[in-house]
């Protein structure tokens, strides 16, 4: 007897339905065929004990499944839920009449209970658009999967319930989830606020500029200097996420499996690899690609600590992620694109001693040291990077202060306003939503000078040396901090604010 079962693959960010064939005939033997990795090939001993542990059985025939399309590589273990309820129903033990009506996917245990399995959202996404009535998985990805509207979603604990739901017309309990309700009810402000932070109120200005630009940033200090202190509250100034980024955000971290027992992602994630971290797990790929940290970075921030101390080709590859806003990996036999539109937070210190620019600490570094430690940051990765910013160590008297400084929810009030500005002045454009997206026809047109300006443009960078690539960024630096005074046009005020803001361009620095 044929019988066939969908579930359904993830290949990159998108689902592709998988129909699982299964034929039980005359003879012994047990065949799976359709480019299966080595966790399905596993399956039939997973699915014989569950089976046998919830009074059923394998059948003593012979049995051949075939995963179509046969040429697309399948891998890991939610199919055993899909290739056990095809066994029994191919067998005559379970009524199948509606087994074509759902997507079926789960890892099983030994005891017949549902493992969790990565990728549920874009599977529930694509069982929706192809006209599935329901999807059938393990409970704890149900919510998950029920963010897709008018798709009967159904988390089960074990076999036996979704056995009892084709055979006995058992009723299973539906997922059902708000998503506009779960989506604000879960904007709690995150964990981190800029209230904790004594001092630094430069540093601050700095970081609401870049929030409010989109701009990648760069902290340059001595190590104790509050660094990553700063940067974890980061997020917590950008402006709240769309439903739209919040989908998209949510589909991305779906994929790695990171999203059992919720619904929605509301909050913008916050990512931060240590710098022994590959090329590969950075950007994303591998045998069977998955996304890497600058896609699970996407709509949120990627902070990388210590700049200098990750390798040069980890560094490197992320120069197309930056500029596209994109990551497209290309292999012999496949392409996968992610989405990766993050704000980049780097930090560093400012020799490799640590201590260069530290008012009360000995300089124990040499010129030649300095340029070699500096020089590990490549001039095309510093292209990509808008804001450079010098962090001091608090003093005592700062420290010991009992005043709280500005609450997290006032600067993002100011950033959210500045970035309705942009929203409003790029909505022609296609691939432009903030200034740090800016090209050079835009930066032409909307950060255009008048005369005081451009002549105190031209003595800063003749006075301290900035580099050519300076130019640009401070242009578009000083349009966010117009954007943040509801200043029409770029004046003098604005642009002497935006060239504080070039340290590793200036000579001494990286020369």
């Amino acid at each position: 007897m044929l019988t066939k079962v969908f579930g359904s693959a993830v290949f990159g960010v998108e689902a592709t339905t998988i129909t699982v064939e299964v034929n039980v005939a005359i003879g012994v033997g047990y065949h799976l065929v359709g480019l299966p990795d080595n966790a399905i090939k596993e399956s039939n001993y997973r699915i014989a004990a569950a089976l046998l542990n919830n009074g059923y059985r394998i059948p003593g025939k012979k049995i051949t499944l075939n995963l179509a399309p046969a040429d697309l590589r399948k891998e890991g273990s939610a199919y055993d839920l899909t290739l056990a309820i095809g066994i029994l129903a191919a067998s005559g033990q379970i009524k199948s009449e509606h087994l074509e009506r759902f997507i079926i996917m789960g890892e099983l245990s030994l005891d017949g209970s549902l493992q969790p399995i990565k990728g549920a959202l874009p599977i529930a996404i694509k069982a929706k658009e192809e006209g599935f009535k329901g999807f059938i998985l393990p409970k704890e990805n149900a919510k998950e999967a029920a963010i897709v509207a008018g798709l009967e979603v159904y988390g089960v604990a074990n076999i036996a319930e979704v056995i009892d739901y084709f055979d006995k017309e058992t009723p299973l309990e539906r997922m059902v989830v708000d998503v506009r309700e779960e989506f604000y009810k879960s904007l709690d402000f995150p964990e981190f606020d800029f209230s904790d932070v004594k001092g630094q109120e430069s540093i601050k200005r700095c970081m609401e500029i870049a929030a409010a630009g989109g701009h990648n940033i760069i902290l340059i200090g001595p190590p104790g200097a509050g660094k990553t202190m700063l940067a974890k509250r980061l997020p917590s100034i950008l402006p709240p996420m769309t439903l739209h980024e919040a989908l998209e955000t949510t589909k991305i971290h779906s994929v790695v499996g990171k999203i059992k027992n919720k619904g929605l992602m509301s909050q913008r994630p916050f990512r931060s690899p240590h710098h022994t971290i590959s090329d590969v797990a950075l950007v994303g790929g591998g045998a069977y690609p998955q996304p890497g940290e600058i896609s699970l970075s996407h709509n949120g921030v990627l902070f990388l600590d210590e700049l200098p101390e990750f390798k040069r080709g980890v560094l490197e590859v992320m120069r197309q992620p930056l500029e596209d806003r994109e990551v497209t990996i290309s292999r012999a036999r496949f392409t996968v694109t992610y989405p990766s539109s993050f704000m980049l937070v780097a930090s560093m210190n400012p020799s490799p001693g640590g201590y260069f620019n530290d008012p009360d600490a000995p300089v124990s570094s040499s010129p030649a040291e300095m340029q070699r430690y500096l020089s590990k940051i490549s001039g095309p990765l510093l292209d990509r990077i808008d804001i450079h910013i010098e962090v001091t160590p608090v003093p005592f008297d700062k420290l010991s202060e009992d005043r709280k400084g500005e609450e997290s929810v006032a600067i993002r009030k100011r950033v959210t306003k500045a970035r309705e500005l942009q929203t409003l002045r790029f909505a022609e454009l296609e691939n432009v939503h903030y200034n740090a997206q800016m090209g050079v026809k835009q930066i032409r047109v909307y950060c255009e000078l008048d005369a005081d300006s451009k002549t105190m443009l031209k003595n800063a960078m003749e006075r301290l040396n900035l580099s050519a690539r300076a130019y640009d960024r401070i242009l578009k630096v000083a349009r966010t901090i117009a954007d943040l005074e509801n200043s029409e046009k770029v004046v003098s005020n604005h642009i002497a604010e935006a060239i504080q803001y070039r340290s590793l361009d200036r000579d001494g620095w990286l020369g």
